[in-house]
C-alpha cells in the first residue's frame, strides 16, 4: 500500500496542526542544527532556480547539507528546462534520482505540474503567486522572539505595500493557519487575489483569527503586533519602479507605523530591502526589527519542512 506524496506548493497545503509541528521543529533546529539527518547517505535534493536568489540558494543548499544530503543546485538556464523541455518530463527524471525537488520559478502552474508528475516531495521556493517557505521562516522568527509557537495565535499581523504579490498572498494563508488577525493595506489597484482572500477567511474562521483588506496604511497598521512589508517592485517589474514609487509612497513602514502600532511591535521584511523606499533605515536597522532573525530562520524553517516531508 502506498501513501500519497505530500508537496508544499502554497501555504495551505498543510493543516494548522502540521504548520505548528513544522514551526516547533524549526525552533528546535535553531538550537541543534544537526538534530535530524533524513538525507544521510547522502541523498540528493534538487534545488532549481529560474530566478536570481541569495537567501533561498544559501539556505536550501546549507540546509540540505546539514540534513545529511547533497544539494544538487540547478540553474534552469543551463538545463533542458531552460530550453523548453516539458516540466512533466523533468519531473519523471528527477523523481528517479533525488529525494525531493525544490523550485524557485514563475507561474504557480509550473510547480503544480512538477508536483503532479513527481512521486517525491516538491517544495515551492517562490512563485509569482506564493512564497510559503518565507512565511514559515517569518512565523518561526516571531515565535522565537515571543517565547514559542503558542504566542502566534491572536497576534495582529499587518502587511502594507503591494497587496497583489506573492508575499501578501502567503501572509494571508499562513497567518490565518496560525490563528492570527491578518491585515493587508494596499492601493486599490494592488489588492490581493479575491479567491485567496476567501480561502484565508475560511481558514481564519476555523482557527480563531480574522482577515482584513484595506486601502489605508493606518487602518492596517494601527494596533498591530507585527508589521510586514516587501519591495514595491517584484523581480521582472523593475521598469515600473518610478510609477510604483508614486503609488506606494503612502505605504512605507517608518516611525509613524511603529507609533500607531502596539507598543513593542516588531517588523519583518523578506529582503532584499530598499532603505528609504518601502522601509526606512531607522526601522529596519532598529531595535524592533526581526529582519535578521527572520533571514536566519529561512535555514531552520526549510530544514524543518524538508525533514517533516521526509517522514511522510
Amino acid at each position: 500500500m502506498t501513501t500519497e506524496t505530500r508537496h508544499f506548493l502554497r501555504d495551505d497545503d498543510i493543516t494548522a496542526a502540521e504548520q505548528r509541528e513544522i514551526l516547533e521543529l524549526a525552533l528546535a533546529f535553531r538550537k541543534d542544527r544537526h538534530l535530524e539527518q533524513p538525507f544521510a547517505g547522502p541523498q540528493a535534493v534538487a534545488i532549481i532556480f529560474d530566478k536570481p536568489s541569495t537567501r533561498t540558494r544559501v539556505s536550501f543548499s546549507t540546509g540540505v547539507a546539514e540534513l545529511g544530503g547533497y544539494p544538487l543546485v540547478i540553474d534552469s538556464a543551463t538545463s533542458q528546462l531552460g530550453r523548453g523541455e516539458p516540466v512533466a518530463d523533468t519531473a519523471r527524471v528527477l523523481e528517479r534520482m533525488v529525494s525531493a525537488i525544490v523550485w524557485r520559478t514563475f507561474g504557480q502552474e509550473l510547480i503544480e505540474e512538477m508536483a503532479a508528475h513527481s512521486s517525491k516531495p516538491v517544495v515551492n521556493a517562490l512563485t509569482d503567486s506564493f512564497h510559503p517557505c518565507q512565511i514559515l521562516a517569518d512565523l518561526a522568527a516571531v515565535a522565537d522572539a515571543r517565547g514559542g509557537v503558542d504566542a502566534l495565535a491572536g497576534l495582529t499581523l499587518a502587511y502594507v505595500g503591494d497587496g497583489a504579490n506573492n508575499m501578501a498572498h502567503s501572509y494571508l494563508l499562513g497567518g490565518a493557519l496560525a490563528g492570527m488577525h491578518v491585515r493587508v493595506g494596499a492601493p486599490a489597484d494592488y489588492l490581493p487575489d479575491e479567491r485567496i482572500v476567501l480561502d484565508a477567511k475560511k481558514i481564519a474562521a476555523e482557527q480563531g483569527g480574522s482577515i482584513t483588506v484595506t486601502t489605508e496604511h493606518d487602518d492596517a497598521v494601527a494596533g498591530a503586533d507585527i508589521i510586514c512589508t516587501d519591495t514595491w517592485v517584484s523581480m521582472g517589474d523593475e521598469d515600473q519602479y518610478a510609477a510604483r514609487a508614486d503609488v506606494f509612497g503612502g505605504y512605507q513602514v517608518n516611525q509613524h507605523s511603529l507609533d500607531i502600532a502596539n507598543e513593542g511591535a516588531q517588523v519583518l521584511h523578506c529582503l532584499p530591502a530598499y532603505r528609504g523606499k518601502e522601509i526606512t533605515a531607522d526601522v529596519i536597522d532598529g531595535p524592533q526589527s526581526l529582519v535578521w532573525l527572520e533571514a536566519e530562520y529561512r535555514l531552520h524553517a526549510q530544514k524543518a519542512l524538508l525533514a517533516w516531508l521526509a517522514r511522510r
